[in-house]
This record gives structure tokens, sequence and C-alpha cells, in this order.
């Protein structure tokens, strides 16, 4: 009866790690290495949250960061992603980042929005969908005007051999 109890504690724990696991929202660390590269990827844009460990606001915010990646889950091209100010100080400088929590979104490698609304998950992805989409067209007309800047530049000329 021990071992059967016993059994049945450890298989409860087990599922209940693998639920929480499982259901962990993804928020990207960003490191120095892979910032530039994630943020400029194409068509994608990227919220992210700047902190540092011993900022107090920064740790009031809980779990509101992941929670957010949770709500962003299934939307196409956004994503969470998270910077260490104190461990990634590059990025920070290279980001104009001079107080803590600081949101901003970027899109195709530029920064298109800085949040400064409130701090709850709705406001959050409300502002995300949003700025996102914004950028996505203000994307899709600049390669618009690109593609007839460059169709401007052919000349054509019909010739025909009808004699």
């Amino acid at each position: 009866m021990i071992n059967l109890n016993r059994s049945i504690s450890i298989w409860i724990l087990l599922s209940l790690f693998l639920t929480l696991f499982l259901s962990k929202a993804e928020v990207i660390t960003l490191t120095p290495e892979i910032f530039s590269d994630k943020v400029k990827e194409k068509d994608t844009a990227w919220f992210v949250k700047f902190c540092v460990p011993w900022c107090k606001h920064c740790k009031n915010l809980g779990t509101l960061w992941e929670e957010v990646g949770k709500a962003m889950e299934g939307e196409d091209e956004i994503e969470v992603g998270e910077v260490d100010c104190g461990a990634s100080k590059s990025v920070c400088s290279k980001a104009d980042i001079h107080s803590y929590p600081t949101f901003k979104l970027f899109f195709d490698g530029e920064e298109v929005a800085k949040y400064q609304g409130p701090r709850d998950v709705e406001s959050l992805k409300a502002f995300v969908l949003d700025e996102a989409e914004k950028a996505a067209v203000k994307a899709q007309l600049d390669n618009d005007k690109d593609l007839q800047i460059s169709f401007s530049k052919f000349s054509f000329v019909c010739h025909s051999d009808l004699s």
C-alpha cells in the first residue's frame, strides 16, 4: 500500500511539473550574441523587456512578462524577449536604455515603439498587436515603393518584324 501511494504521489508530482513546464510561455533571453540577429528577423516583431536583477520595479513585475509571452502564443510573427541589462550592457546601450523596466517593440531590426502604458497583460498585448500591425503595413508599403522605384529604372523597347 505504501509503494502504491508513493507511486501515485510521484506520478502526480511529475504530472504537475510537466504541466507547468509545458505551459510556461516562451520568453527568449536575448544576449549580446543573438540580440541583433533575432530582432532583425524578416517580418517579425519583437517585444522586448529590458531590466536589471536589482531593480525593484523589475522585481514588482513578478510573472507579468511570462504571462505576456503566454498571451502572445499563437500570434504569427510576434516574439517576446528579455534582456538583462546587468549582463548585457552593450545591448542596452545600443538600444538607448536609461531606466528599468523599459519595453520596446522592434520590427525588421528597427525600434518602432516604446511602451509606456499600464502594466497588465491585456494592455501590453493590445499595444503589441496594434503596433506590430502598423509596422508590418509600413514595411509592406516601403517594399512596394522600392519595387516601383526599381521598376521605373527599366525601359522597354518594342520591336516588330511586321514589314
